[in-house]
C-alpha cells in the first residue's frame, strides 16, 4: 500500500460480543463499496479528470511502469488501463491500494496532487500486482506474504529514494535505505490489518532479507529514473536473448 497506501476488502463486520473483525483496510477505500458513477458524472470532477491525465501519463512515459506493465504481460497478466486502474476518493492517509479481489489498483484522486506522486504510486501497487500474478500470495491471512511484498513495493518503487526522504525531513547514511524500506513496510500493514505493531515488525523482520533481495522484475533496486531506464533496457535485452535462443 502506498502510504498518504493498501490492499483492500468489505466493510467491517461485527463479532458476536462486541470484537470488530478485520476489515483489510478496505475502510480507507470507501468509494469501493459505492455504486460506479457515470462516466459522463465522473468527467465533470476535476479531481477525477486529473487522476486520468497522470495515470496515462505514468503509463506511456514512466520506465518503472514500463517494466512492470512489460513484465506482467510476458507473465500471462496484460494490465489494461479501463480495466485494472480505479481513480476513487479514499481516506486521507493514503494514497493509493491494490484490490486482491478484483484486481484493481485504486489510485486515490483526492490525494494524488502531482506528477512525481502518481508515478511512485503506480510503480508502488503495479508491484503488488506484479507479486499477486507471479506467486501464490495469501493477502487476507498471511501477513508474512503481505509484508513481503511491501517490502518490494517500498524497495523497487522509489518510495525510498535519498530525495524522497530528504523531502520528509528524514537524514541517515550507512543503511538509511534499508531503515526506510523497513519502516514502510511496517507502517503499510498497520494501515490496512488489525494487528499489533509487534506482529507486524515480527512478520517484516523474519522475511526481510529474502524479499528486500527479491529484485525481480527490476533486476536491481532502481534509485533514480535513470537507473529504472537502465533496468527496462536490460529487461527488453534479456527478452530478446532468450528469444534467440
Amino acid at each position: 500500500m502506498e502510504q498518504g497506501e493498501a490492499a483492500s476488502s468489505p466493510a467491517a463486520e461485527v463479532k458476536a460480543g462486541g470484537e470488530e473483525e478485520d476489515d483489510f483496510g478496505y475502510r480507507l477505500f470507501p468509494d469501493r463499496n459505492k455504486k460506479p458513477q457515470s462516466f459522463l458524472v465522473r468527467s465533470l470532477f476535476t479531481f477525477h479528470n486529473r487522476c486520468q491525465l497522470m495515470l496515462r501519463m505514468t503509463l506511456e512515459t514512466n520506465p518503472y511502469a514500463q517494466l512492470l506493465l512489460e513484465a506482467m504481460k510476458q507473465s500471462g497478466c496484460t494490465v489494461f488501463n479501463d480495466r485494472h486502474f480505479s481513480c476513487e476518493n479514499c481516506d486521507g492517509c493514503v494514497s493509493g491500494g491494490f484490490d486482491s479481489a478484483t484486481s484493481q489498483i485504486v489510485l486515490c484522486q483526492n490525494n494524488i496532487r502531482h506528477q512525481s506522486h502518481m508515478n511512485r504510486v503506480v510503480t508502488h501497487e503495479l508491484i503488488h500486482a506484479f507479486d499477486h500474478c507471479r506467486a501464490h500470495v495469501d493477502w487476507f491471512k498471511n501477513v508474512k506474504h503481505l509484508a513481503c511484498s511491501e517490502i518490494r513495493a517500498a524497495n523497487l518503487s522509489g518510495d525510498c529514494t535519498l530525495m524522497n526522504e530528504i523531502a520528509r525531513f528524514k537524514f541517515g547514511l550507512k543503511g538509511h535505505h534499508q531503515t526506510c524500506v523497513r519502516d514502510r513496510a511496517i507502517r503499510s500493514i498497520l494501515a490496512v490489518r488489525k494487528v499489533s505493531k509487534e506482529t507486524a515488525e515480527k512478520a517484516v523482520d523474519e522475511v526481510f532479507d529474502a524479499c528486500f533481495n527479491d529484485l525481480e522484475p527490476f533486476g536491481r533496486i532502481p534509485h533514480s529514473k535513470a537507473d529504472a531506464k537502465r533496468a527496462y533496457r536490460d529487461f527488453q535485452n534479456r527478452d530478446r536473448y532468450n528469444a534467440n535462443l
